[in-house]
């Protein structure tokens, strides 16, 4: 005992004659930032949770039960009415169906907007199957569109995440959430409720995104996918009530 004591001593004086910290202090500074760790730890781990909590509880959106609705199948040949803001968009017949395809792969995005009154409070569902994409393979609906800006909420075959965005001169994110990646090749549900700066967002009916922004409040709807996602959509239903009502 006697010798350890002696050559703690001898460390912590060459430590103070050279400048270094003692052995002491290096302990404290050691159990201070294993302090600090931890205490993150549980601060992060609370966040998670509480995050999730919030999540499962929260009151389902709902728009106005007199609100219009509006089917759009793709029964018909031509997209009438329909605006192209960008990419290649057709009628096409995918497993016995007829269907809107997006095929273009060279652009960043790819919208189309469908041929219907600005809404406010929107409810809008729509499904899509990822036929293919080495970058993105990815479907989304877009909602208060005006002016060239507009949100977006996608989920991506490539990727474990199911995201909110603005576009204006960009895309930025809102909110995001970890997913099982949609299948290549199967068809899958997206819902979006948007009930004034309140939106809400679904994959598969699982609700997955509850966020608040009051960027936008009214707009057109429509469908979007990202680079070289070509990409299928079928059912895209639409109940709201139009800006100005």
């Amino acid at each position: 005992m006697q010798r350890w004591w002696n050559r703690s001593r001898g460390a912590q004086e060459h430590g103070r004659e050279h400048g270094g910290p003692s052995c002491p202090s290096v302990a404290r500074r050691t159990l201070g930032v294993l302090g600090v760790m931890w205490v993150c730890e549980l601060v992060s781990l609370s966040g998670a949770s509480s995050n999730s909590h919030t999540l499962a509880h929260a009151a389902d959106l709902t728009v106005p039960a007199a609100a219009a609705v509006e089917r759009f199948d793709f029964a018909p040949q031509r997209l009438q009415g329909w605006h192209t803001v960008e990419g290649q968009w057709a009628i096409e017949e995918v497993q016995g169906k007829r269907v809107l395809v997006q095929r273009a792969v060279e652009n960043t995005f790819n919208v189309i907007v469908a041929p219907s009154a600005p809404y406010t409070d929107v409810d809008i569902s729509v499904r899509f199957q990822p036929l293919s994409g080495q970058e993105d393979a990815s479907g989304g609906i877009v909602f208060r569109f005006a002016e060239g800006h507009y949100y977006v909420v996608r989920a991506n075959a490539l990727e474990n995440n199911f995201r909110l965005y603005y576009y204006d001169r960009g895309r930025h994110q809102l909110a995001t959430a970890t997913v099982e990646p949609p299948t290549l090749g199967q068809w899958h549900t997206l819902r979006v409720v948007a009930v004034g700066e309140h939106i809400q967002a679904s994959l598969n009916g699982v609700l997955l995104l509850d966020y608040r922004d009051a960027r936008y409040r009214s707009g057109q709807v429509g469908l979007w996918t990202k680079t070289d996602s070509i990409t299928a959509f079928d059912d895209f239903i639409v109940r709201g009530v139009h800006a100005g009502n």
